[in-house]
Parts: structure tokens; C-alpha cells; sequence
């Protein structure tokens, strides 16, 4: 009954696995049996740990089908990929910003570049980019074995899918493709890369890339930047410049030397390595290389008339504003074809920049008085219990004044900020605030920093803090939690504030500022636009009871006349013996929240410089600026919307 088979001897199907008679192992089914197909694994011949791992020859076998499966995919995808007309997804359009009613804004584009021939980009431009971008450009097949390799190994350890990428694929990247990182995407770009390199010859592929690539500054293209940087042409940069050129490949956010002292040194020592690359690989010698060793200082980068006046302010914000919500790069949004329609109302921002222009000229008189230059004022205006910016301003003009008054974070708030330690002692039954409600609200109007300094340290500097964080203010504003803290050290900007006294004017409601209601690209809307959903901050007793307290401060400051033109005003700002060198007024009505600062500050000095003096005034701050904007804005509200 039993047959050899090899060196081997079968044995009725039952019995596999027993021994033989003679003390062999059985190895098989018996004759006129069919053979059954199994994998052994767990491996029966082991015992323990052993069993457990595999063969030679099954790790062989499972390595061979994933490199079949791998071919496969790479040979279907291949095979599927379409090369596009080039740079037909490369001609992007410009982004186009709507007002609250749906009427046009402005218009940023057409997006910043000029095709230029290859003939036009100068050698040594080109050789900077290949030698610190591609030193195999000219004999790779359009992507880069180590670095597909590095991609392999990443996927595999569930690490974000991303390599080296050539020029080619670069370009492709640019042309067609989005640049998340994605197994997908880098695929596609690999099967692009590689017909694009059999039907593009290597210079059309270069003068490709070098025409869609960002350098910063809104530039895409090297003429754009080119003109961006140094006011001229492509064709007549000198190696140095274009050695610049070439480090802001690497990052425009992070190279250009004009954005900040940081920026200034990654930017210096890219531009070194930039040149001493072209030594080592030879495109350049050590002589030539010595005659480079001042830095290329670019000119200060420029605006677009089309921004100017608020317009640049208010489209700063709303990029802000979508990036945070979509996680759209600087360079995404730069490349155009977005619709967005944001929350600003034209006549109430046309409204604003004329009452903060007539204050100025009423108040100031810089010719006259040393103490009135450098003087910069902010203001922001929002929809309480929605949270819609309204109206911002800036400063006097974007394509002037690149920093945005309204939505810096640089100005200590002095005690316009002890309404948010008032809330946090009612909110957590403090015992001077339970006892003496009325004594605590003649310190607020006062503007007494010694007594709330007292309070906070009573109630805890960490619950003031995150009280004042829930009503609205950015966590990265707060100061350190130091005795002074309560007496308003933190930065917040103007929309902050306004947005966090606008959560004492909802009943304690809290919902985060918003400028852009939709966005769209190409048509087709993106997500991450919702407006942010309310929630509750604090109770709404406590929110009642400050909002009692700041009317009494506005009774107190404010005429008779404009509180006669006004439904109850609630109303915050820094008082007489606040020791910061800054004016702010805060305050609402049932429909609107509006916050003004005024400071002063030099370019090129660190800190903010005195207020004594300004506008002819004994006091250190000048309060009557941030109180007169803030008045004359809120009496001229139109009636409609206070009954909206």
C-alpha cells in the first residue's frame, strides 16, 4: 500500500503527519489521492516561537507576489495617466474677493508670472537651480531611484509618502498634479514624470519648471521674481542674484531675506550653498566663485496698487482666515482661480476708515508736534452672538503699511481687560465680588488696576486666564501669569477684543470672529467653511452683571449727547493709571462690538514708543483718541441696523 515518491514515502490522508513503521515522518497523501494545496503556517515541523516565523522560502514568495502586485499597479497606472496640454492646469487664475452683499472686492492677479524662453533664463541661473534642486537632471529618467526608494520604505513604516523630488517631477507637480504627499499622487507623478521625459527633451522640461515654480512675493516664474526681487529683467541677473533666486526654491516663506532678521541669515547661508554647490559640481571655478561675497540684497517687496488703502488689510485677513480653516499653504492660495466672499460690509469699512481719517486730522498735527508722529491707530467692528467681522481698519494705507493694526498682537490692553477678571470672580463666587458688587464696579469705572490686581490674585491668575481665553482671546496673547497680569499685560488684537466684550453682549455666549462665509475653486466649493458654532462661555447671570458694570463705565466717559443717540452702551478702556503705553476703547451695543487701540511705533525700534504728549494731551496715553474714534463710529450707525 505504500509507493516512494523521491526519497519520500505517502500515507493514507489520515495518517499525514504520523510516523511510519520504520520511524520516518509520512510526507503525503496516498496514491489515487488528489494532492490538496496548503501553506505551512504556522510551520507543524517547529515547535514554540519557531513555528511562527516563516520559511526562506515563504518570505521569497511573499516578497515576489508584492513586487508583482507593485509592478502591476505602477504598469496600470502608467498606462492610464494622460499627459494634458502643458501648463494648461499651470495657467491659473486670479482670486477674486466678494463684500457681504456679493458685489466684487477686488481682484488679485492675473496670478504674477510671465513665460519666458530658456533662451532668456541665464546659464548661470539655471545651473544654480539644477545643482542644489536635480545634479542629475541631465541623466535621470525623471525620478530618482534613491529617492522612489526612500518613498518605499516610508509608506512602509506608515510615514508620510515623500522622497526627493527631481525637476521633472517638479514640474509635473506644478503643471498637473496637487502637492499633498499621497501614495496616489506621488504614483501619478512618477508615471508623468517618466512620459513627460520621453516626449519633452530636457531644456523644454527646465524652462518648464523655472516658469511655474514659486519663488515668494506672489512670483511664480523666474521673471516674476526676478522683478519681484531686483526690479529686472531674468535675462540680466548676474550669478549672485541668481544664486538667490535659486535658495528660494526652497521655500519663499522661509528665504526671503526681507521678512525678518531670521529670515535674513537662512537666506545669507542658502545663498553661500548655493554657490559653493556649483563649485563642487563644477559649473562654476574657486576664481569666479571669490568675486561673490557681498549678500544680494533684494529690494523691500512691493504691493499692487489694487491693495491699497484697507483693501490689502481686509484680504490679509480673510487669507488668514482660510488658511486656518482649510490648511491651504500660502503657495496654494497664490496660485489662484478662488471666488471668496467675505463678511465685510463696503459701507461700514468706507464708514470706519472715514472717522479714523477725520480723528487724525482733527487731533494729530505731526508738523507741529514731535509726540503726534509714529502714532497708529486699529479698529475692528463685529456682529455679536455671530461673530462676522464687519469692518476693520488697518492703517492708513497696505501698499504703505504692511502691518495690520487691527489684527496685530503687539499692544497691551491695560485695563480694558478687568471686565474678563470681574466675570471670573462672579463666575466663580469670589467673596469681594459676592459681597461688594457696587464697590467693584466704581474700580472698573475708576479704571482702579490695584483692585482687580487684588481680585485675580483672590480668584486664581490661571481661571482669569482661561475665562478670558473662553470669551475669545487667542491663548498665545495671554501674558505670564504674574501679579500685573489682571491689570491687562496681555496683547490681543482689536478683532480679538471685540469679539470677546461681543460674548458678554450674547449673554455669555461665545462664537469665534469669521471674515469669509464660502470659498470656491474652479467651481467647486471647498469645505472647512462653515461659520464656527457657538457655545457657551459663561453664564449668563455673569455676563448680565458685566455688561451692568461696563454701562456704568460708559455713563461715565462718554457725553450725554452720544449716549442719547445710542440704544445702552456697555463699554471697557484703559484708565489714567494703567502703565502701558497704549490707548484702547471696547465697547457694544446689542448689535455690534467695536474695539479701537491707538500707540505709537517706529520701524526699525523695538517696542512701543510713549504716548505723552500725543495730540497736545498731559496724559501718558491719550485716551481721548481710542474714545473719540469709537464714538463717532457708533453714533453714525445707521438706525436699520440697530433694529435689524
Amino acid at each position: 500500500m505504500l509507493r516512494r515518491w523521491g526519497r519520500k514515502a505517502w500515507v493514507p490522508h489520515g495518517l499525514a503527519g504520523s510516523v511510519l513503521p520504520e520511524g520516518r515522518p509520512s510526507a503525503g497523501p496516498p496514491p489515487g489521492r488528489v494532492r490538496r494545496f496548503r501553506v505551512d503556517y504556522p510551520r507543524r515541523a517547529r515547535r514554540g516561537v519557531l513555528r511562527w516565523i516563516p520559511s526562506w522560502r515563504q518570505v521569497s514568495a511573499l516578497a515576489l507576489i508584492g513586487l508583482a502586485g507593485v509592478v502591476a499597479l505602477v504598469g496600470y497606472v502608467y498606462s492610464t495617466v494622460r499627459i494634458a496640454d502643458v501648463n494648461a492646469e499651470a495657467r491659473a487664475e486670479a482670486n477674486v474677493y466678494y463684500w457681504a452683499d456679493g458685489t466684487q472686492m477686488v481682484s488679485v492677479g492675473p496670478v504674477n508670472r510671465q513665460n519666458v524662453p530658456l533662451s532668456d533664463i541665464p546659464p548661470s541661473l539655471q545651473n544654480a537651480v539644477i545643482a542644489t534642486e536635480n545634479a542629475t537632471f541631465y541623466s535621470d529618467p525623471g525620478f530618482s531611484v534613491r529617492g522612489l526608494a526612500r518613498a518605499v520604505v516610508n509608506m512602509a513604516r506608515g510615514q508620510e509618502v515623500q522622497s526627493g523630488s527631481t525637476i521633472t517631477q517638479q514640474y509635473v507637480k506644478n503643471t498637473y498634479l496637487t502637492p499633498e504627499q499621497t501614495l496616489d499622487r506621488k504614483l501619478r507623478e512618477l508615471c508623468l514624470s517618466v512620459k513627460l521625459s520621453r516626449s519633452l527633451s530636457k531644456q523644454e522640461i527646465l524652462q518648464g519648471y523655472l516658469n511655474t515654480s514659486w519663488f515668494g512675493r506672489n512670483a511664480y516664474g523666474v521673471q516674476a521674481a526676478a522683478v519681484a526681487y531686483y526690479g529686472m529683467d531674468a535675462k540680466d541677473l548676474d550669478p549672485s542674484r541668481s544664486a538667490l533666486l535659486a535658495a528660494l526654491l526652497k521655500g519663499g516663506e522661509l528665504y526671503d531675506p526681507s521678512l525678518s532678521p531670521a529670515h535674513h541669515r537662512r537666506a545669507v547661508e542658502r545663498w553661500k550653498y548655493v554657490l559653493d554647490r556649483q563649485v563642487d559640481l563644477g559649473y562654476m571655478t574657486e576664481r569666479e566663485r571669490a568675486k561673490y561675497t557681498v549678500f544680494p540684497e533684494p529690494r523691500p517687496e512691493s504691493v499692487s496698487t489694487s491693495m491699497s488703502g484697507q483693501i490689502g488689510y481686509l484680504v490679509d485677513v480673510a487669507n488668514k482666515y482660510i488658511k486656518n480653516r482649510t490648511g491651504l499653504t500660502t503657495e496654494q492660495l497664490g496660485r489662484g482661480g478662488y471666488r471668496i466672499r467675505t463678511t465685510f460690509d463696503k459701507g461700514e469699512v468706507e464708514r470706519l476708515r472715514r472717522t479714523v481719517e477725520e480723528v487724525r486730522q482733527r487731533s494729530l498735527d505731526p508738523a507741529r508736534r514731535i509726540a503726534d508722529r509714529d502714532v497708529e491707530i486699529g479698529a475692528a467692528s463685529i456682529r455679536p452672538g455671530d461673530g462676522a467681522v464687519l469692518a476693520l481698519y488697518g492703517g492708513p494705507d497696505a501698499t504703505k503699511h504692511f502691518t495690520n493694526n487691527a489684527d496685530t498682537a503687539g499692544v497691551p490692553v491695560g485695563s480694558a481687560f478687568t471686565p474678563f477678571v470681574l466675570a471670573a470672580a462672579l463666575e466663580h463666587g469670589a467673596g469681594a465680588a459676592a459681597d461688594a458688587p457696587g464697590a467693584l464696579r466704581r474700580a472698573l469705572v475708576r479704571g482702579d488696576s490695584g483692585v482687580y490686581n487684588r481680585l485675580g490674585e483672590a480668584v486664581g491668575l490661571e481661571k482669569v486666564r482661561d475665562l478670558a481665553v473662553g470669551s475669545g482671546l487667542l491663548p498665545l496673547s495671554m501674558a505670564p501669569l504674574e501679579p500685573s497680569f489682571p491689570a491687562g499685560t496681555s496683547t490681543p488684537s482689536a478683532i480679538r477684543m471685540a469679539g470677546a466684550y461681543g460674548t458678554f453682549a450674547a449673554g455669555g455666549r461665545q462664537t469665534d470672529p469669521y471674515s469669509v462665509t464660502a470659498v470656491s475653486h474652479f467651481g467647486t466649493p471647498l469645505e472647512g467653511m462653515e461659520r464656527p458654532a457657538g457655545r457657551r462661555a459663561l453664564d449668563e447671570r455673569v455676563a448680565r452683571e458685566v455688561s451692568e458694570a461696563l454701562r456704568d463705565v460708559a455713563v461715565d466717559v462718554m457725553t450725554p449727547d452720544a449716549l442719547r443717540t445710542l440704544p445702552p452702551v456697555a463699554a471697557g478702556r484703559t484708565g489714567a493709571g494703567d502703565q502701558v503705553p497704549a490707548s484702547w476703547f471696547v465697547g457694544y451695543t446689542g448689535r455690534l462690538s467695536t474695539a479701537v487701540t491707538v500707540f505709537r511705533s517706529r520701524p526699525g525700534t523695538d517696542g512701543l514708543l510713549p504716548m505723552n504728549g500725543v495730540g497736545g494731551s498731559e496724559s501718558d496715553r491719550a485716551d481721548f483718541l481710542s474714545l473719540r474714534v469709537w464714538s463717532s463710529y457708533m453714533t453714525g450707525t445707521p438706525a436699520s441696523r440697530e433694529a435689524e
